[in-house]
């Protein structure tokens, strides 16, 4: 890898583009394909600085890095248009993804490039936030990408070689934190119907480290919902990979699947959240 690489995302959204420009500080530029995209997605790469290209096909020709980062359902589509394209470079598939699905990533670009498992876990490095990448796969592979997030808000961490072990720490702690704030939704929902609610909060006060005591997250959880929901059915079909009862994650994403429509509304007040969990 040149000292300063050419960094490709796809796509920049709200965690991408954080990721992208904190990769910039390393890299000579990092590069975003403008085909297809929305008018919100071209405000949000220019505000992070990154570099507009008309065509994936150029996008892949000038980097030597790829940072895949797309709602869940779009990986493999997205990771088999790259290997038609014949990439070289190294690409790090860091989705909210099954590691089964990583690993077929892995063979399908396997001939011409080399992958790079990824797990990010945290929020988006905005505002003095700092995620974590955990990474897996080839040594030197991961040494590069270590390297190119060096001194950045995005912290690095090695899990070793073997391609799956990020993307399932990542399911592991998404089935938790995730899960939990739907189960929150749920049980303010129901205290609110009744007319408890304010109860219910005072009774969730008493333990600190309680997400009832954090009733006002509902809505920010409402407006991710739309992403929220397929990595969801993510971590179902890893806990079924290893025998485990996927039944409770499914029933997230269908809970999740009720607030689609309020995507990234950073309007959504929490009255406005339960009222779409109500309906059908």
């Amino acid at each position: 890898m040149p000292h300063q690489p050419i960094v490709g995302i796809l796509h920049p959204g709200s965690m991408g583009a954080a990721v992208a420009a904190c990769a910039a500080t390393n890299a000579t530029s990092v590069l975003w394909s403008t085909s297809g995209r929305s008018p919100a997605t071209a405000a949000r790469a220019e505000r992070f600085g990154l570099t507009g290209v008309a065509t994936l096909r150029e996008l892949l020709e000038r980097s030597d890095i790829i940072l895949s980062l797309c709602p869940p359902a779009a990986a493999e589509d997205l990771a088999r248009e790259v290997a038609e394209h014949g990439f070289n470079g190294v690409y790090v598939e860091a989705n909210a993804i099954n590691p089964a699905r990583t690993k077929r990533i892995a063979d399908s670009l396997r001939s011409t490039a080399t992958v790079v498992d990824g797990g990010v876990v945290g929020s988006p490095p905005v505002g003095g936030k700092s995620p974590t990448l955990f990474l897996s796969g080839l040594a030197t592979a991961v040494a590069e990408i270590e390297a190119l997030f060096a001194g950045t808000d995005v912290q690095t961490a090695n899990l070793g070689t073997e391609t799956g072990k990020a993307s399932a720490l990542k399911l592991a702690y998404a089935s938790f934190q995730k899960t939990s704030r739907v189960l929150v939704a749920l049980s303010v929902g129901l205290a609110h119907e009744h007319g408890v609610d304010q109860e219910l909060l005072q009774v969730a006060a008493r333990r600190s480290d309680s997400y009832l005591a954090e009733p006002e997250y509902i809505a920010k959880a409402a407006a991710r919902a739309w992403r929220w929901g397929p990595e969801m059915e993510e971590v179902a079909d890893a806990l079924a990979d290893a025998g485990l009862p996927p039944e409770m994650l499914r029933a997230a994403a269908a809970t999740l699947a009720r607030w689609n429509d309020a995507k990234d509304d950073a309007e959504l007040t929490l009255a406005d959240a339960l009222a779409h969990l109500a309906q059908p």
